[in-house]
């Protein structure tokens, strides 16, 4: 190769990682014999190096927010069985998938019976949200107390809730099973209040919302609650559906 050409392609694969496409500084010179030997045009062969450059990108924005996000990694559709869901059930977890609900900061609350899918339905919508680029943060509503109630005690709560604020959706995992004391149901209710309106929620829980004076406490808290959850939300009632792991145990 003469040595012009050598210059050529080291210059351009120096330039090409200064501007940060290290993804076309690897592949511009295989992608290059690709389109000389398929007589490609200068526009075509551009064109696969952006895509390529583009396909990587997505990969490492991929990896990047399934490990912030916390994810069960076998909660997926592939793993899901749809197949005890009512229709509505079915269209309603269809719809979710592309993330339109988080355009208008809706929230999604799963009721049922342990056992149902609650939490893997909830698992496969927000991994299918990461695909296209959201990040979503999957946490046990207890886990996610906890972290609020140290913040408050050190005087950073206001950083903390800025801090899951960069999430377009929080997922809190069995609200249902939490039996709070006054200041673990106050910060729970500081979250939920601060992101009422503005970014979306995802909740699973065995309690219908009769029952989630169980989880307040005091009346007027648990009916604030809940209006702030339900008043632009998609429920997704699952309680009249059998218990997979019941059938699996019988």
């Amino acid at each position: 190769m003469p040595k012009t050409a050598i210059n050529h392609h080291s210059d351009l694969r120096s330039l090409l990682e200064r501007l940060n496409l290290g993804a076309m500084a690897t592949a511009f010179a295989d992608l290059a014999l690709k389109a000389a030997k398929e007589n490609l045009s200068h526009e075509a062969y551009l064109y696969e190096l952006a895509k390529h450059e583009e396909e990587q990108r997505i990969h490492r924005r991929t990896a990047r927010l399934l490990r912030q996000s916390g994810l069960p990694q076998d909660k997926t559709w592939r793993t899901f069985e749809v197949g005890w869901l009512s229709p509505t059930l079915r269209l309603q977890l269809d719809r979710l998938k592309n993330g339109a609900f988080l355009q208008d900061a809706i929230n999604v609350i799963a009721v049922g019976k342990p056992g149902v899918g609650k939490s893997h339905a909830m698992a496969a919508v927000a991994y299918e949200l990461i695909l296209i680029g959201h990040p979503v943060l999957w946490t046990s509503t207890a886990s996610l107390v906890q972290l609020l109630l140290a913040a408050k005690r050190d005087l950073r709560l206001p950083q903390e809730l800025t801090k899951l604020d960069k999430f377009t959706c929080v997922i809190l995992d069995d609200i249902g099973y939490v039996q709070h004391d006054r200041d673990e149901m106050e910060v729970l209710f500081t979250f939920l209040a601060e992101r009422y309106e503005r970014k979306s929620v995802m909740i699973t829980t065995n309690l219908v919302f009769s029952e989630w004076n169980r989880i307040f406490k005091d009346p007027m808290t648990t009916l604030a609650a809940i209006d702030r959850v339900v008043h632009h939300s998609v429920i997704l009632d699952m309680m009249g559906v059998e218990s997979y792991r019941a059938k699996e145990a019988s």
